[in-house]
């Protein structure tokens, strides 16, 4: 008969990260493992909980970024898996993201948008932050670009946790170092929540984003993501996959008694796009207004005539100006951003169709399900129904 196995889990759940890699471990627990786990509700940071220096088990799996965590499991002299720093620690076994691929896809959208000024905005001293800015500097300078990197350290090995606390504080030294980069910046931050201090920062010094600033965040916090103004483009990771191989890990290596060597790397799902990189290179001063200003306002109803009365060059003059620039008519550009926005208010909400026409700058309802299906080969309700 197989024996069961008492297992320790200490994994955070406040973030999409932890409750992804739980509910991998879960899947496993469920398919394959004679487990009785034992775990906590917990955030990023804490201590062990009060029932685990009594515990006893066979294996661990746990975030471990708390050196004070960090020792009181190696304590326990037990098989344990980490899944949330970069570097290895305390000798345990190791399930992360690749850290250098995360690099790439952010260098590649930011390429693909015809970028040539590129920064790095993380958390000095944090294994995974330093991670990724390195890949994504080192990537970068193999195509022949220079990044500028944000650095500022208020200790030795600071937690993400202390370290999103204290960058709270230092918005001012973050505003000072994207006001010094060159515009045009393609802007990568560690994760959203860094990200979305970027974005603040930018807002309250009239920085433009994404025009001035694309801005690309890491870990898909929905809820950030969306909170953003405008919405967070980020790079999704694969927590789920991380949690299940850490149980697969910890099953053999409590089974053979043989510890992982090597170090598992789990590639990330991909880049969600949204707003905040939503540009593209504009050499034509009028068009680049013409653009922010519809960007900012499509959605409020306006008109070509409103367009117009923001640039000195007459309606002919910019419509082709702004055609060989965009490669299409300023009405098709408002079109575009409102159908946009029509499809996220189809996913995101309820709201019957002649409430999202108008949140969406359509006077008539009939207009926007002609132009919804004609450029997506499904009515809004179709739409609405396959999601």
């Amino acid at each position: 008969m197989q024996k069961r196995h008492n297992i320790a889990i200490l994994v955070e759940w406040s973030r999409t990260y932890g409750r992804g890699v739980l509910n991998g471990l879960a899947d496993y627990a469920q398919a394959h493992g004679q487990w009785q786990v034992f775990f906590s509700e917990r955030s990023l940071n804490d201590d062990a909980p009060a029932w685990f220096d009594k515990w006893r088990g066979d294996g661990i799996i746990a975030c471990a970024e708390n050196p004070g965590l960090i020792e009181q499991i190696k304590r326990k002299q037990l098989p344990t898996v980490e899944v949330f720093s970069y570097d290895r620690v305390g000798g345990f076994a190791k399930v992360a993201t690749d850290e250098p691929l995360v690099g790439r896809l952010a260098a590649d959208h930011l390429l693909e948008l015809g970028l040539r000024n590129f920064a790095f905005c993380g958390f000095h001293g944090v294994s995974v932050s330093e991670a990724r800015g390195r890949y994504f500097a080192e990537y970068l300078a193999g195509l022949g670009h220079d990044v500028s990197i944000y650095r500022q350290s208020h200790g030795v090995n600071p937690s993400l946790f202390d370290s999103e606390e204290y960058s709270v504080l230092c918005e001012e030294s973050v505003s000072s170092w994207i006001r010094g980069l060159p515009k045009p910046v393609g802007l990568f931050a560690s994760n959203d929540f860094r990200a979305y201090q970027i974005l603040m920062a930018c807002a309250k010094r009239g920085i433009s984003i994404p025009e001035e600033v694309a801005l690309i965040g890491a870990n898909n916090e929905e809820v950030i993501c969306k909170l953003c103004r405008p919405p967070l483009t980020t790079i999704e990771l694969d927590p789920y996959t991380i949690g299940y191989e850490a149980a697969r890990l910890l099953d053999q290596w409590m089974h053979t008694g043989l510890a992982p060597s090597e170090v598992k790397f789990i590639a990330p799902k991909g880049l969600v796009v949204r707003q905040s990189t939503d540009t593209i290179q504009i050499a034509d001063s009028e068009v680049a207004v013409a653009v922010r200003f519809i960007r900012e306002h499509a959605c409020d109803g306006i008109k070509v005539s409103d367009v117009m009365r923001q640039v000195s060059v007459s309606r002919t003059t910019l419509e082709r100006r702004f055609s060989k620039a965009m490669g299409r008519a300023p009405k098709a550009e408002i079109d575009r951003i409102r159908l946009n926005r029509v499809k996220q208010l189809l996913t995101v909400t309820d709201y019957p169709l002649a409430k999202i026409a108008e949140l969406c700058g359509f006077r008539y309802l009939e207009r926007m399900c002609h132009l919804f299906r004609k450029k997506f080969g499904l009515t809004p309700g179709q739409y609405r129904k396959a999601k």
